[in-house]
């Protein structure tokens, strides 16, 4: 750019040069021929020096030299002694000329003088001219905003009556001039009015086009890397927010949150991420049908397509379907079909949908649906964003549904020891207990029997008649501990106060059940409160227990509270442990709180249904 900038106007021919010399020696013989009677000789000389200088100054060195030898000889010729005859031999010729040629130097000087002035102020306004242009254009955010700006500045640093520069090849209208502004990213016209002078003609062709061009050129590759910085930050940004997504997904999911707040939380976060208006979960259900088991939709669009609970038959042309057919994402990218699903979710503002299947176990559990509600489809890149979402999907229900099945099989196995217990139970209170009673009262009877005088008998028969008493008496009490019979026949509140009956440690029963509860919850309650009253007595030295259960029709609510030492800790027992396995197996919940010094709390709430 500098090189242009600093760049000299070219001279005017050379032909010219030496005309107007001839025209300027001619006039100034004719002006001094005239003046030659008024005015000294030796002053005649100065009428030859303006037309020296003129020359000199435009067409350079060798010419003005050429006019300065022709003046002295016309001057030395016409009016120097003797008239109308050179005579160069003589000192006051030879002085002239020597002037003369001294002046035409001095002349020649100045104009180089000059003209170098005169191309460096002209470089500096075009360099200011370039900075200005330079910082309007390099400096806007919109390139094609910055255009008039700039057309306009030149306007003014030019004194052109007008000026602009549109995008593309643009043809000049009437009374206007198109310069084409072309690079390896540019395409662009300059238009200016028709008419302009010459000089300020080739000044934009020479000049300020190319200037134009290299800057344009720089302005389009600035707007293009800032493109991309936007594009890349957009990405990043993207991306980041997809992962927080995911990430608070996964969060969920490794807590072993219940599928509904998954089945809430996945559609949510997805549409989010997706821009989509609506999604959902559905599961696949037998007879080649769907239900939804998670819906989302954007506050501002229309409402759920398909409301959580909602059943549908799969519709050949919805995308249910294909996801059900194929095993594999696919898409619809409009609803055209005539059957019930398809004007449903035409009426409901769909137009097309995006769907990924949910495997589970290696079996198609389910689809995750995004739709959108306008004609702009949703991006390529729609299914392998989804798919992310639809893996935590398929782990949730995994962990969910493995989480269900060990429930369900602590709770067999709580419910097979406890009918184990009571079989137990029942085949000793009913077989052996009544077989040593009968047994007890025929030894009872051997002993009445036996003759006074037999002491020794008689006594011998007494003492095994009362081993016999109080083996019976033992195994009443261990048929108690497996399977409490009360608790079986009358319900928890009375077995809860025979426990209180029996107990070392004084007890504030207080019970507030208005019906039988499930049978398992009886069970484990009692088992609680029995465990309870006896770490109370063996390890915790309490002087009183407060016992209170309560019922609704969603839960109980169990509190054992003693005064004792405190500092339980369930790792350390095998009685906590136990307890805390069997309300857990019938998906209750136990807190322990036993701070040293100050007793021990067990809260247990167990849900009903």
């Amino acid at each position: 750019m500098r090189a242009f900038l600093l760049e000299r106007r070219p001279r005017p021919r050379l032909w010219l040069g030496f005309l107007v010399m001839a025209l300027c020696l001619a006039v100034e013989t004719l002006v001094g021929i005239g003046l030659a009677k008024v005015v000294p000789v030796e002053s005649l000389g100065v009428l030859y020096l303006v037309g020296l200088l003129v020359v000199a100054s435009l067409w350079g060195l060798a010419v003005g030299l050429v006019m300065a030898v022709g003046s002295a000889l016309i001057l030395d010729f016409v009016f120097l002694p003797p008239e109308w005859g050179p005579d160069l031999a003589k000192a006051q010729d030879l002085a002239v000329l020597a002037i003369f040629m001294a002046l035409a130097l001095l002349a020649c000087a100045l104009a180089r003088a000059v003209r170098l002035l005169s191309g460096e102020m002209e470089a500096r306004q075009e360099a200011d001219l370039s900075a200005e242009l330079a910082r309007l254009l390099l400096r806007a955010p919109d390139l094609s905003a910055a255009l008039p700006a700039t057309a306009q500045r030149l306007a003014v640093a030019l004194r052109l009556p007008s000026a602009s520069i549109e995008p593309g090849d643009v043809p000049a209208e009437h009374g206007e001039l198109a310069l084409p502004l072309r690079g390896d990213d540019i395409h662009a016209t300059l238009l200016v009015p028709r008419g302009l002078p010459h000089p300020v003609v080739r000044r934009l062709r020479e000049r300020i086009v190319p200037s134009l061009e290299i800057l344009l050129e720089a302005a389009c590759e600035r707007q293009q890397v800032a493109d991309a910085l936007r594009h890349s930050r957009d990405e990043l940004a993207r991306i980041a927010e997809e992962q927080a997504a995911l990430r608070r997904l996964a969060t969920l999911v490794a807590h072993g949150a219940r599928e509904e707040e998954v089945f809430h939380a996945v559609p949510r976060e997805m549409g989010r991420i997706l821009g989509a208006p609506h999604t959902l979960i559905a599961r696949y259900e037998p007879g080649h049908a769907a239900t939804s088991v998670g819906v989302w939709h954007a506050a501002s669009g229309p409402r759920a397509t398909m409301p959580v609970g909602s059943r549908w038959a799969l519709e050949e042309g919805t995308v249910s379907d294909l996801v059900a057919r194929t095993g594999a994402p696919g898409r619809i990218d409009e609803y055209t079909g005539g059957g019930p699903l398809s004007i449903q979710l035409r009426a409901r503002g769909v137009v097309s949908s995006v769907g990924c299947p949910i495997v589970v176990g290696r079996s198609l559990w389910g689809v995750l649906i995004a739709s959108s509600s306008t004609e702009e489809r949703l991006p390529p890149d729609t299914e392998v964003r989804m798919m992310e979402f639809t893996e935590l999907a398929a782990a949730a229900i995994a962990n969910t549904q493995s989480n269900a099945d060990l429930k369900a099989s602590r709770a067999r196995v709580v419910a097979a020891a406890d009918e184990a217990r009571r079989r137990i139970e029942r085949d000793l209170h009913d077989s052996t207990q009544q077989r040593l009673v009968a047994l007890g009262l025929q030894m009872r009877g051997i002993e009445a029997a036996i003759p006074q005088e037999l002491h020794d008998l008689r006594l011998q028969v007494a003492h095994t008649a009362k081993a016999l008493e109080e083996a019976i008496a033992e195994l009443q009490e261990l048929s108690r501990g497996l399977h409490p019979a009360i608790l079986a026949k009358g319900g928890l509140e009375p077995a809860l106060k025979v426990l209180a009956r029996r107990s070392s440690v004084p007890v504030e029963l207080n019970v507030s059940i208005d019906e039988r509860l499930p049978q398992q919850c009886e069970i484990t309650v009692y088992y609680v409160v029995s465990e309870a009253l006896t770490n109370a007595a063996k390890h915790a030295f309490a002087s009183v227990v407060h016992i209170t259960v309560t019922a609704d029709d969603k839960a109980i609510d169990l509190s054992v509270r003693d005064d004792g030492v405190g500092g339980a800790d369930p790792a350390h027992g095998s009685g906590l442990i136990g307890l805390t396995d069997r309300v857990e197996a019938i998906g209750g919940t136990i807190t322990i709180t036993s701070p040293k010094g100050a007793g021990t709390t067990l809260h247990v709430e167990i849900p009903l249904g």
